[in-house]
C-alpha cells in the first residue's frame, strides 16, 4: 500500500468512492442489470453467469448484446436451457465480439446437466463446498469446466470459461460472484445467502481496475493474473474484512474519474 497514507486515510478514501457508485443509479448502465431482471434463483444465476461472460469491451456494447442474447432466449432463461432451444441457434450468429452462437450453446449445454441433477447452481455450489474453498471462483469455474466438457464431448470452450485457472484473473466470474453474494440491497443482488461468504470473494480485476489499483499504491504486481487479484484483494480485506470486494465500486469509479488520495 502507498506509505505515504494511512490504513485509515485510504480506507476513508475508498469507502467515500464507493459510496458515489454504488447506487440504483448506477444499475441502468452496468450488466447486472439484467440478471435483476429476473425473479426466479435459476434464472438470475443463468443470466448472471452469461452477461458476465460478454462482460469485456465497450459497456453500452455489452448492454446492447447481452439484451440481444436473452431475446434469443424469449428471456426465458432455464426454460429455453432447459428445452434445448440453443440447438436451434446458427453456430456462426455473433452475439458478443468473438463470443459466438455456438459459444452461448456449449455453454448452455454444460448448465444444462448441472440443473438435470440441482434445482440451482446454488445447491451445486453447495454440494460441493464451494463456499468452504479458499478460492470460491475458481473452484466454482473447475467444476463447471468439468460439466461442459461432459457436455460437449470432452472440448473445452474457452470462450464460456477459462481452463488456466493458476493464472486466469476470472475477471468476469468473479463479478457475477459480487452480483450473487453480496447483499447491501443496493446493486448486487445477493441471492446466494449461506453459500458464500461475502469475506471469501475476490475482486474482479481488469486492466482499469489493475492500473488504479497501482496507481493508488494498493497493488504492486505489473500484471493482471491470478496473483494479483490475490494480492489486491488481501490488501483490501485489511480494510473492509467482512466485504473486500465493495471497493470494486471505488476502483471502478476512481478509474473513470482519474481521482487520486490527496
Amino acid at each position: 500500500m502507498n506509505t505515504d497514507f494511512s490504513i485509515a486515510d485510504m480506507r476513508d478514501f475508498l469507502e467515500r468512492e464507493a459510496a458515489m457508485i454504488n447506487r440504483p443509479e448506477f444499475i441502468a448502465d452496468d450488466p447486472v442489470q439484467f440478471p435483476r431482471r429476473f425473479e426466479s434463483l435459476r434464472d438470475i444465476e443463468i443470466v448472471s453467469l452469461l452477461a458476465s461472460s460478454i462482460a469485456w469491451g465497450n459497456r453500452k456494447m455489452i448492454c446492447r448484446d447481452a439484451d440481444r442474447m436473452l431475446a434469443l432466449m424469449d428471456h426465458q432463461p432455464y426454460a429455453y436451457m432447459m428445452d434445448r432451444g440453443y440447438e436451434e441457434l446458427s453456430p456462426e450468429q455473433n452475439i458478443h465480439r468473438t463470443f459466438f452462437a455456438r459459444n452461448l450453446a456449449n455453454f448452455l449445454a454444460g448448465l444444462r446437466r448441472i440443473y438435470e441433477r440441482y434445482d440451482s447452481l446454488a445447491d451445486f455450489a453447495c454440494a460441493n463446498r464451494v463456499g468452504e474453498d479458499p478460492a470460491p471462483a475458481w473452484k466454482l469455474v473447475e467444476l463447471i469446466n468439468d460439466q461442459l466438457r461432459a457436455a460437449n464431448g470432452g472440448v473445452h470452450d474457452s470462450r464460456c470459461l477459462p481452463g488456466n485457472l493458476d493464472t486466469t484473473a476470472l475477471k468476469r466470474v468473479n463479478m457475477a460472484l459480487r452480483w450473487l453474494v453480496r447483499d447491501d440491497g443496493i446493486v448486487d443482488l445477493g441471492v446466494w445467502r449461506g453459500v458464500i461468504d461475502p469475506a471469501r470473494l475476490y475482486i474482479p480485476l481488469d486492466v482499469h481496475v489493475g492500473n488504479t489499483a497501482r496507481s493508488l499504491g494498493l497493488l504492486e504486481r505489473k500484471g493482471n493474473d491470478r496473483r494479483a487479484v490475490e494480492q489486491l484483494t488481501e490488501v483490501l480485506r485489511t480494510m473492509r474484512p467482512a466485504d473486500p470486494v465493495y471497493y470494486d465500486y471505488a476502483l471502478f469509479g476512481i478509474g473513470v474519474t482519474g481521482k487520486q488520495l490527496q
